[in-house]
C-alpha cells in the first residue's frame, strides 16, 4: 500500500510517500513560499540526487500539483502513476473536543475543521486547504487525518481544565488539548518496545524538544497530561515562544507599550524564548556556541530550558508515581547530548543517571539506551517519526473500509 503524507503549512506543504508493504520512503520533499510570487521546490528520493526548482507557487492546489508531477514524472519519479496512491494522511494539528482520534475526511469532518479554525488559526486553515487540494487532485483516495491533539484527549477532566471561571470553557471550550500528540505517541510506543514490555503497562515520561517544545507523561497506554495547553504557546521555554508565564506580565506590558492584541501574541509567539532570553537565536546550537565563549545571556537561556524540563519531568514523576523511562526526542532531545546531560544531572533521587559515552554516541544512532549501569529508571534517546505514524494510522484506518 502506498501513503502520501502532507504536512500543510501556512505557506509551504511537505510531503512524503511511503510504501508501507516494506515500510519504506520512497520519496520527500516540500513546496515552499506557497502564495509568495516566486517559490521553490525541493524533491528527494533515496540514494539519488536531490532535485530543486523555483517556479511561482500560487496556491496549496499549484502545490500538490507539482509534487504529484514530480513522483510520477519519468526521471524524477517514483511511481508510475497517481493512481498507485491508495491514501493521503494528512498531519492536522487541532481536532477540537470532537475529533479523538485519527479518522477519515468527510464532508462533516471538514466542516467541523472549519468551525474549530478560531481555537486554531495558524494551522487550522492552511490543514484544510491541503485537504481540499487533495480532495480535488485525487477525487477518489481516501483522506486521512492524523491529529496532534488526539493523543491527549484520554487527559482526565482535572489536567485539561484551566482555573477560570467555568463558563469560558462551557462557550469557548477554553482547555488544555496538548500537541504533538503523534511524536509522544511513536516514541512512547517505541520505548517501550525497546524495553520489552507491552506499552499498557508503561509509565513513561517523553520529552519532544526542539523549537517547539513540551513534555508528556503516558500512563498505561495513554496520555495523561502534557506541557502545552490550549495552544501550542504553553509550557516549555522553546525557540521563539515564552512557554508559561504570569498572565498578569503581558496585560501589564500591554498596557505599558500600548500594545494591541495582536502585538502581544506576536511577541510572546515570535519573539521571546530562547531568542528572547540569549538575543542570539532560536537555534540552541548557536546559543550553545555563544555560552562557551562566556555569553551570559546565552547561559541563561540555556539554564531557563534545563530547569523548565527538570521541572516538568519532577512533576509528571509525582503525577504517576514514578516512571519506567524518560525519553528524549525531536531536533534538541535527539541531537544535543549537552542539554540531555544536563537535565539528567542530580536527579538520581528518582533513579535517572546516564552513561556519558552513550549519551554522545545517541544523536549518531537510532533508538538508544544511555541508561548508566546504576540507574535504576531507563532513559532513552529515539528519533521520533511522525510521518511514518501518520502512514500507518492511514493504512489501518484504509484497511478496514
Amino acid at each position: 500500500m502506498k501513503i502520501l503524507v502532507i504536512n500543510s503549512g501556512s505557506s509551504s506543504l511537505k510531503y512524503r510517500l511511503f510504501n508501507m508493504e516494506m515500510e519504506e520512503v520512497l520519496a520527500k520533499g516540500i513546496c515552499d513560499r506557497i502564495g509568495f510570487g516566486m517559490g521553490s521546490v525541493t524533491h528527494k528520493r533515496p540514494g539519488k540526487p536531490d532535485y530543486h526548482a523555483e517556479m511561482i507557487i500560487p496556491d496549496h492546489g499549484a502545490a500538490l500539483s507539482a509534487l504529484l508531477l514530480l513522483i510520477t514524472d519519468e526521471e524524477l519519479g517514483v511511481i508510475n502513476d497517481i493512481s498507485e496512491i491508495d491514501a493521503v494522511g494528512h498531519r492536522i494539528a487541532h481536532g477540537g473536543e470532537k475529533i479523538k482520534g485519527s479518522a477519515v475526511i468527510g464532508e462533516d469532518e471538514l466542516l467541523y475543521l472549519d468551525s474549530i479554525t478560531g481555537i486554531n488559526p495558524l494551522h487550522g486553515p492552511a490543514g484544510i486547504k491541503g485537504i481540499e487540494a487533495c480532495r480535488t487532485l485525487l477525487p477518489n483516495v481516501p483522506q486521512v487525518g492524523v491529529f496532534d491533539t488526539s493523543y491527549h484527549s484520554t487527559m482526565p477532566e482535572h489536567a485539561y481544565i484551566y482555573p477560570l471561571p467555568y463558563e469560558y470553557y462551557e462557550k469557548y471550550k477554553i482547555r488544555r488539548y496538548g500537541f504533538h500528540g503523534t511524536s509522544h505517541r511513536f516514541v512512547a510506543m517505541q520505548c517501550a518496545a525497546e524495553m520489552g514490555v507491552p506499552f499498557e503497562q508503561t509509565k513513561i515520561i517523553t520529552c519532544h524538544l526542539g523549537n517547539g517544545s513540551s513534555i508528556t507523561a503516558s500512563k498505561y497506554g495513554e496520555s495523561i497530561d502534557t506541557s502545552m495547553g490550549f495552544t501550542p504557546q504553553d509550557g516549555l521555554i522553546m525557540g521563539t515562544r515564552t512557554g508559561s508565564i504570569d498572565p498578569t506580565v503581558l496585560t501589564y506590558i500591554m498596557k505599558a507599550e500600548n500594545l494591541s492584541a495582536e502585538e502581544a501574541d506576536d511577541i510572546i509567539n515570535r519573539n521571546s524564548g530562547l531568542l528572547g532570553v540569549s538575543g542570539v537565536s532560536n537555534d540552541c546550537r548557536e546559543i550553545l556556541d555563544e555560552e562557551t565563549k562566556g555569553n551570559k545571556r546565552a547561559a541563561l537561556a540555556m539554564n531557563m530550558l534545563v530547569m523548565n524540563v527538570k521541572k516538568l519531568i519532577g512533576s509528571y514523576l509525582a503525577e504517576m508515581n514514578g516512571a519506567d523511562a524518560v525519553v528524549f526526542t525531536a531536533g534538541i532531545g535527539e541531537n544535543s547530548p549537552v542539554i540531555r546531560s544536563r537535565i539528567c544531572r542530580d536527579m538520581d533521587f528518582f533513579g535517572i543517571k546516564i552513561d556519558e559515552e552513550k549519551n554522545i554516541a545517541a544523536s549518531t544512532r537510532g533508538a538508544v539506551d544511555i541508561t548508566a549501569p546504576d540507574g535504576t529508571m531507563k532513559v532513552f534517546v529515539i528519533p521520533t517519526d511522525e510521518e511514518y505514524m501518520i502512514a500507518k494510522d492511514t493504512m489501518d484506518i484504509v484497511k478496514k473500509l
